[in-house]
């Protein structure tokens, strides 16, 4: 049977921000930098052969630093790498360092994450190990609250799609590692620079990708607002003692 392995997506540098001097993975919620409380989640499940952390270059000693400092006992199990260019490029250096270092088969599985959702939870990472292992492909989406409106010119709209039909996508998005390189090399650059999402990739290529479900408090740490809503959740956790 394949390994799994976590690759915590650590890329950003975080424009919508607004002047910060670091990016918002790195900046302290509670008494802990967003991105460690993203790795703690990865590392109680004990599925992971080996946690990957692709950030940017100027950032690989800090994240060094800072998993030695919050998980020494750990030292082996945690590698932090330099990101690409775009989201895609990441995960296929993180690919690369899986097959350097342990081989890749058929069955290798990936579950990519935002360290900036530092909220996940156990069932949400079980669930994305089991669909990926058992349909190849698996995504973290929410029912869209939200009406959902669509605008081809970004002026007037264009259509309000059936709400019971949307969802909005979170991560974790989990990967048979070898199919995912193989999808992905097989578009054309124009094809790469438009993708955002690498479930997009299997959707490109007529290929189908599961539904798992997330939570509402899975969020994605982007503007200030989040940071407030990121100090009452840890401060929830804390009193609950997780």
């Amino acid at each position: 049977m394949g390994m799994v392995f976590g690759v915590i997506l650590a890329g950003g540098v975080g424009n919508r921000m607004g002047n910060l001097e670091r990016p918002k993975q790195y900046i302290t919620v509670g008494d802990k930098p967003i991105i460690i409380y993203t790795v703690q989640k990865f590392l109680e499940n004990e599925e992971f052969e080996h946690l990957i952390v692709p950030c940017p270059r100027v950032w690989i000693e800090h994240t060094n630093s800072l998993m030695k400092k919050y998980f020494p006992e750990k030292k082996g199990h945690i590698t932090v790498l330099e990101g690409g260019e775009t989201r895609n490029e990441t995960i296929m250096n993180a690919i690369a360092f899986i097959e350097r270092e342990y081989g890749l088969d058929e069955e290798t599985l990936i579950v990519t994450h935002d360290s900036v959702r530092p909220f996940l939870t156990e069932r949400i990472i079980r669930e994305n190990i089991e669909y990926g292992k058992k349909y190849g492909a698996a995504d973290t989406v929410i029912p869209s609250t939200d009406t959902i409106v669509t605008s081809k010119d970004n002026v007037v709209i264009s259509d309000i799609p059936d709400r019971k039909k949307m969802y909005q996508g979170q991560t974790p998005q989990t990967f048979r590692a070898k199919r995912l390189r193989e999808l992905y090399h097989s578009l054309t650059e124009e094809e790469k620079e438009i993708l955002t999402d690498a479930s997009k990739i299997y959707i490109m290529k007529g290929e189908k990708v599961y539904l798992v479900n997330g939570e509402v408090s899975n969020i994605k740490i982007t503007y200030p607002y989040d940071l407030r809503v990121a100090e009452t959740l840890v401060k929830n956790m804390e009193g609950e003692g997780l």
